[in-house]
């Protein structure tokens, strides 16, 4: 492959580096219990990302959570636990579905190329740019040398999102095909949620052969050492949630600086002038 400009930026040719570990989605089936306290540990994981986003915030830094797996694997209900305690105006959630007949005539990126975080937020993904290389190979929407070239495509998009200072947390949520005909089962029964089940799921689980195959490759080719996957097993929804809250805490925690940021001199003298030299005090401004 050679450098080039690509929708505006530079990028020079290199060796892509994938994980020396093969992800075998069948290593994750076992669907055991969680034991622990959910609801103390969920509540204590949810404090801990409501700190990381205000680091985020304060530092102006910025991330992007991507999350892709089977239908009815749990994304959204992760999704809102995820961001239960974190402040709306600064995280932004984008479900992403098949493209738009605009979007079939523009490269496969270029609308993600238009959701990625500013300053100071964190852009979660439900379904990403993955898709080229899921749905669009599995339904025959792009055709083979588009789909070959896709691959280092995502890896290039990637690799300068992370240079240029934004991690990104690659999440896959893995259910087995008895666990997802349980949970479409439970959808039609419940009239409040049948809105979350559609001709599609159907479409897609009589596809579960070539989703897997697709999945495989995605796998071996897109594990990168700059944005690996993350693979969780979702069989029980509740050990899942608590295992992707912490994979994205940790993963989040690892790229920021979580000292609490300081108070500005202007604003405590501000709060000082405001409340007096007694308030200001008793409420730990001053001294």
């Amino acid at each position: 492959m050679e450098g080039g400009l690509y929708l505006g930026l530079v990028f020079t040719a290199f060796p892509f580096i994938t994980s020396c570990m093969t992800l075998d989605l069948a290593d994750y089936e076992t669907g055991l219990k969680y034991a622990g306290d959910y609801e103390a540990d969920l509540r204590a994981i949810q404090q801990r990302l409501e700190h990381i986003q205000i680091a985020f915030i304060s530092q102006r830094a910025r991330a992007i959570i991507a999350l892709e797996g089977w239908d009815a694997a749990g994304k959204g209900g992760a999704i809102r636990r995820l961001a239960a305690a974190w402040d709306p105006h600064w995280f932004q959630v984008w479900g992403i579905g098949p493209p738009s007949p605009e979007g079939m005539s523009q490269h496969f990126l270029q609308r993600f190329w238009q959701r990625l975080p500013e300053p100071g937020f964190i852009t979660i993904f439900d379904r990403s740019w993955y898709g080229r290389v899921l749905v669009e190979r599995v339904e025959g929407l792009c055709s083979d040398a588009a789909l070959q070239r896709a691959y280092d495509e995502i890896n290039e998009f990637e690799v300068q999102q992370q240079q240029a200072g934004t991690p990104i947390i690659k999440v896959f949520l893995h259910i087995t095909q008895e666990e997802q005909d349980r949970r479409l089962k439970s959808r039609l029964r419940d009239p409040w949620k049948r809105w979350k089940t559609g001709p599609e799921d159907y479409r897609n689980r009589a596809r579960r052969s070539d989703y897997l195959e697709a999945y495989a490759d995605m796998f071996a080719r897109c594990d990168t050492r700059w944005a690996p996957w993350v693979v969780i097993d979702a069989n029980s929804k509740k050990a899942a949630r608590i295992a992707i809250l912490r994979t994205v805490a940790d993963r989040l925690a690892a790229c920021i600086d979580l000292t609490p940021p300081p108070l500005d001199p202007e604003l405590e003298r501000q709060a000082a002038l405001a409340f007096g030299p007694g308030d200001s005090q008793e409420a730990g401004l001053e001294g």
